[in-house]
């Protein structure tokens, strides 16, 4: 059912409806993988300013963008007959009205997953934490430092990365997954293969984190909806052996946003409520430059989807190749300034390897955000 404040009186005329297409869509044809909306006012945390959007419409020559309001936007789509006025009212309610929790955490201010690879080969940190001993400090420590939810790997999805045996991968992650399960932290799994998930939920993790989406084990699906476990279904194109040979799209951020859309479709389909599914457009996983900073730019459109939004640009190649090459160790800068401009854009889960310091620029960002929205931020006067 749409939100009350998007209706639209049947009688209004279409004539003030923004500089759109007409007759868009073919007879028959349904408007998703044509119709998509962006908000343009502050989206972040809970809270979603859909006040002017972005209205795209995909067609035989390209994509065609206008400013709108929900209301007029309304009155173009529903003049467009068919299923398309159902459809916007559908994407505005999702808009106005974004999840408050994934996971059992409240989506109320931006959340932190740190990173624990226990593997040699990540493009980062790969053999720092590849034994449980110093993982499990590891994990602890990025608690302390303000992660909300820790993200444990035994597989190196890195560009070019060789798959492991499945076998090696639950030796190197249940030991972990267990130990901080066990010290009360929100553990999430990040695995591709059916029996790590099911091993490491029965160890004590609570999230399965798919860069696959679901679809690189046939058992992936079933896991998901008996456990009734929370999922990330992450965007990749090809795979990490081949994902950075010549990734090609029509329109990255309308692409990516078609394929986690159908994702979605297919979980819930099997049993997974939306409620338990969070969408990662996958920075840097079958990207060029140019397609991760498209979908950066316009990453709000995600919230259309209804699920929490997650994103990882921690430390990866991106940063280096818009600046100056630099080590993953030394492209901290460029990660906060992508973790902070996703923030803006409505990122409500931040994936990364520093922790500390992402909280503290998320403190910087939200006392000032809040400041402008009128709200007191900090809780006391400091000497210069």
């Amino acid at each position: 059912m749409a939100d009350a404040r998007w209706a639209v009186p049947a009688d209004v005329s279409a004539e003030k409806s923004p500089a759109l297409p007409r007759g868009f869509l073919r007879k028959g044809e349904a408007p998703a993988s044509r119709l998509y909306l962006r908000p343009l006012g502050p989206v972040a945390g809970a809270g979603s300013d859909i006040s002017r959007l972005e209205v795209l419409v995909r067609g035989a020559d390209g994509v065609t963008t206008a400013v709108a309001s929900p209301e007029e936007t309304l009155r173009w789509a529903r003049a467009e007959g068919g299923d398309v006025g159902g459809y916007a009212s559908g994407l505005l309610e999702r808009l106005a009205n974004p999840p408050a929790a994934f996971a059992g955490l409240a989506l109320g201010r931006p959340l932190i997953m740190g990173i624990i690879n226990v593997t040699p080969d990540s493009f980062s940190d790969g053999g720092e934490a590849l034994d449980a001993g110093r993982a499990l400090a590891r994990g602890r420590a990025l608690a302390d430092a303000g992660a909300d939810i820790v993200d444990v790997g035994g597989e190196s999805t890195r560009p070019g990365a060789a798959p492991v045996s499945v076998d090696d991968e639950l030796a190197r992650v249940l030991p972990v997954v267990r130990g901080l399960g066990e010290a009360g932290l929100v553990v999430s799994v990040d695995t591709r293969h059916a029996r790590v998930m099911e091993a490491a939920l029965d160890g004590g993790a609570a999230i399965i984190n798919d860069i696959t989406a679901l679809t690189g084990d046939p058992g992936s699906m079933s896991v998901a909806a008996a456990r009734g476990a929370p999922v990330i279904l992450v965007h990749m194109q090809g795979d990490p052996r081949t994902m950075q040979d010549a990734p090609r799209y029509e329109d990255a951020a309308l692409d990516v946003y078609d394929y986690l859309a159908g994702r979605v479709a297919a979980c819930e389909a099997a049993g997974v409520e939306r409620t338990r599914i969070a969408v990662d457009p996958g920075i840097g996983f079958g990207k060029t430059v140019d397609h991760n900073v498209r979908i950066l730019n316009r990453l709000a459109l995600y919230r259309g989807l209804g699920c929490a939004l997650v994103l990882g640009v921690s430390r990866k190649s991106l940063i280096a190749r818009l600046s100056r090459g630099e080590a993953p160790k030394q492209r901290l800068a460029g990660s906060l300034a992508a973790a902070l401009a996703a923030v803006a854009q409505g990122a409500h889960i931040l994936r990364v390897h520093d922790v500390a310091e992402t909280r503290q620029a998320l403190a910087v960002w939200s006392a000032i955000a809040a400041a402008g929205a009128g709200a007191t931020p900090g809780g006391g006067a400091e000497a210069s």
